[in-house]
């Protein structure tokens, strides 16, 4: 055991990076044309833990869906999980270390789905100008939130406060009846 105290005795000029001198695909997963998929049904612990080995190279995502421990049906989709999101959901636990939490993180892919098929919808019938400036800003949105937390994430997509600059309605759904779309009363989907 070391009985120095202190700073470091030295610090790396550069941050290490794994497989630095092997050149990826760029079509495999974990690239940037196919990055990895969200993690979503951890608490924050495992979530730290499964973004790390994705840093630092040690995550290996799953080729074929694995088998839930709660009710025994191929549904895991992600690595290191051992039960899927509808038990994790159902029991209120952590889908990596199966312990009582109160909330995960990430979404559901139903939520995901439907949010698509509003912004879609709102999209469609938008003049070419406004439609791309609309998918800018969303896919600006994104890259801003790619380390934040889900919490913060959303809540920078629902910050409407530079709507005026971009659509003269106050919200999407405004935008989508002013230009011919039709609204089906899910206002707050997108906030949530």
């Amino acid at each position: 055991m070391s009985s120095r105290s202190g700073p470091p005795k030295h610090m790396n000029k550069y941050a290490w990076k794994p497989k630095a001198n092997i050149k990826v695909n760029e079509s495999e997963v974990g690239s940037r044309q196919r990055p990895y998929s969200e993690i979503t049904g951890v608490c924050p612990r495992c979530r730290d833990q499964i973004d790390w080995k994705r840093r630092y190279g040690k995550y290996k995502p799953l080729v074929e869906p694995g088998k839930c421990q709660k009710c025994s049906k191929r549904n895991v989709r992600q690595a290191h999980h051992k039960i899927c999101l509808d038990c994790s959901k159902s029991n209120g636990v952590c889908a990596k270390c199966c312990c009582q939490v109160t909330k995960t993180i990430g979404r559901d892919i139903s939520e995901i789905e439907a949010e698509q098929k509003l912004l879609d919808e709102a999209i469609k019938n938008a003049r070419e100008r406004e439609r791309r400036t609309l998918l800018r800003a969303m896919n600006k949105a994104k890259a801003n939130t790619g380390n934040d937390d889900e919490e913060e994430a959303t809540s920078k997509i629902c910050n409407r406060s530079r709507e005026g600059n971009i659509f003269a309605a106050k919200s999407i759904d405004e935008y989508a009846q002013s230009i011919g779309g039709h609204h089906h009363g899910d206002e707050d989907l997108l906030c949530k």
